[in-house]
């Protein structure tokens, strides 16, 4: 191989575009390289997060839809709780409002039964007093009458 100017000239542009493109290509490819290095670095940094964050969120959501069906339950028993109380509570009023109307019935049949007798024993003691006129054939005075009936009634 032959070295003559042409080649000598050849190497020294080459080692001028070398030389230049070190000074103002290299550096800006190198900084937009590296930028590029870091921003992918920062995303992948960043749905690094976002994942642990999206993971925190379900965890989260779980913990809260427990609490929240716990929560219900809660409010389903207590509500159970309550009807069977108002359940109780108005047999037992029902209950006292049976007895109360049975006692009353009770006693107005009781009130019946001894208006019945007291006219029952007015009826014998004016049969007995008719009977007994028929008996003597003669009218008693008033007074008189006043007394057999007195009589008659303490008997029965």
């Amino acid at each position: 191989m032959e070295i003559n100017a042409t080649f000598v000239g050849q190497a020294v542009a080459f080692l001028i575009f070398a030389v230049l493109c070190m000074k103002y290509v290299w550096p800006p490819l190198m900084n937009a390289l590296e930028k590029r290095q870091k921003e992918i670095a920062d995303g992948l940094t960043a749905a690094e997060k976002a994942k642990k964050s999206l993971e925190l969120a379900n965890e989260n959501a779980a913990q809260t839809v427990r609490d929240a069906k716990a929560q219900a339950q809660k409010i389903i028993e207590e509500a159970n709780k309550t009807r069977s109380q108002i359940i109780d509570k108005a047999s037992e009023e029902a209950q006292a409002e049976r007895k109360k109307i049975l006692d009353l019935a009770k006693s107005e049949i009781e009130a019946e039964k001894n208006k019945a007798r007291e006219d029952l024993r007015s009826e014998v003691i004016s049969l007995a007093v008719a009977g007994a006129e028929k008996i003597i054939d003669q009218k008693i005075d008033e007074k008189t009458d006043s007394a057999m009936l007195k009589k008659i009634t303490d008997l029965l």
